[in-house]
C-alpha cells in the first residue's frame, strides 16, 4: 500500500511540473535560461510545502549534460539552495557531455574544470570565451593529471578551498583515491561515476595507482570495464567524508551524494540497490564483470 501511495504522489508531481518540463523535454538542446529558472522557481515550492517530490528521472534533462544530470542537479541545487555558486569538475572532459557547462552558462557558476586531455580544455576554452554568457567571465580551465598527493594543492592554487556548492569526479579510474584525498574544498553536493558492473554489494575500487590510465588495459578495449570504484565502495566513502546517497543518473552509473544535515526532508537517503535498476546495469553485471573479476580489485 505504501508503495502504491509513494507512486501515486509521484505522479501527482510529475503532472504538477508537465507545463515547464514539458518545454525543457521538447527541445532539450535548445532549453532557455529563463525555463530553468521558472523550474528551479517551482522545486523551491515544493519544497516549501513538502508535500510532493518528483523523483530524478522525472526532473533529468540535458543541455550539456549527457544522461539528465543537467536537470538533476538544478533540481538538487533548487532544493538545498545555492550559495557561492562554485563547482569543480575533475574529469571535465569536452563540453558537449559536461555536468557543469549548464550551472556555469545559465545560473552564474564560477567554476575549476580540469581534464588531462589538452585538446578537450582547448576546446572549452574556445567555446566558453565565445559564449555571450561567459565570455567576459569564463572558469579556470586547467590541463593537468590529478593524483592523491596533487589535487588539493591544484584546488588551493586555483582559489578553491572551503564550502563550495558542487564537485563532480568522472576521471575512469582512481575517482575513489582522489576523493578520498580531497580535503581543501568541503561540496554540499557531489556528483561521482560508480562502475556498476561490480553491482551494489562489492564494496571495491582499483588499488591506488597515481599514473593509472584505462587505455593500458586490454579488457577496457570496448568498454571501461577495469577502472574506477563500485557504488557501495563511494557509499561507505561518502558516509565517512559526512555524505549520504540520494540517487543516480537514467542508466544508473552518475551517483549523488548531498552533505550530511543538508534538506534531509526533501532529498532523503536511498539504497545503493535502488540505483540498479537499469537495463545497462543488467548488462555489464552478466556480461562485462566476468571479464574483470580475477583482476586486482581493493576491497575498501
Amino acid at each position: 500500500m505504501k508503495r502504491i501511495i509513494k507512486k501515486a504522489l509521484r505522479k501527482a508531481a510529475s503532472l504538477l511540473l508537465e507545463p515547464v518540463l514539458g518545454a525543457v523535454t521538447e527541445n532539450q538542446d535548445a532549453v532557455s535560461r529563463q525555463v530553468q529558472i521558472l523550474l528551479s522557481l517551482k522545486y523551491r515550492e515544493i519544497a516549501a510545502t513538502g508535500k510532493l517530490y518528483p523523483d530524478f528521472e522525472q526532473v533529468g534533462f540535458n543541455v550539456y549534460s549527457k544522461t539528465g544530470e543537467d536537470g538533476i542537479l538544478l533540481y538538487i541545487l533548487s532544493l538545498i539552495g545555492m550559495t557561492d555558486k562554485r563547482c569543480v569538475d575533475i574529469g571535465c572532459g569536452a563540453v558537449k557531455g559536461s555536468n557543469v557547462a549548464n550551472l556555469i552558462i545559465n545560473h552564474g557558476f564560477s567554476g575549476l574544470l580540469i581534464d588531462g586531455n589538452r585538446d578537450n580544455i582547448e576546446r572549452s576554452v574556445k567555446y566558453f570565451a565565445g559564449h555571450k554568457e561567459t565570455r567576459n567571465t569564463p572558469p579556470n580551465l586547467l590541463t593537468s593529471m590529478i593524483t592523491a598527493e596533487n589535487v588539493d594543492s591544484l584546488l588551493e592554487q586555483n582559489g578553491f578551498s572551503g564550502e563550495i556548492d558542487l564537485l563532480s569526479i568522472d576521471i575512469d579510474g582512481i575517482d575513489y583515491w582522489i576523493w578520498k584525498a580531497i580535503d581543501g574544498i568541503r561540496p554540499r553536493v557531489v556528483l561521482a561515476e560508480y562502475q556498476d558492473i561490480l553491482g551494489p554489494d562489492r564494496a571495491w575500487t582499483v588499488p591506488y595507482k597515481p599514473d593509472f590510465n584505462v587505455r593500458d588495459y586490454p579488457e577496457n578495449k570496448q568498454h571501461n570495464n577495469y577502472c574506477g570504484a563500485s557504488l557501495q565502495a563511494l557509499v561507505k566513502l561518502g558516509k565517512q567524508k559526512g555524505y549520504r546517497l540520494v540517487g543516480c543518473n537514467k542508466g544508473g552509473w552518475n551517483a549523488f551524494f548531498v552533505k550530511i544535515g543538508i534538506a534531509e526532508k526533501h532529498l532523503p537517503e536511498v539504497t545503493v540497490e535502488s540505483c540498479f535498476r537499469y537495463q545497462w546495469n543488467e548488462f555489464g553485471m552478466e556480461n562485462r564483470f566476468p571479464l574483470v573479476k580475477d583482476m586486482n580489485w581493493e576491497h575498501v
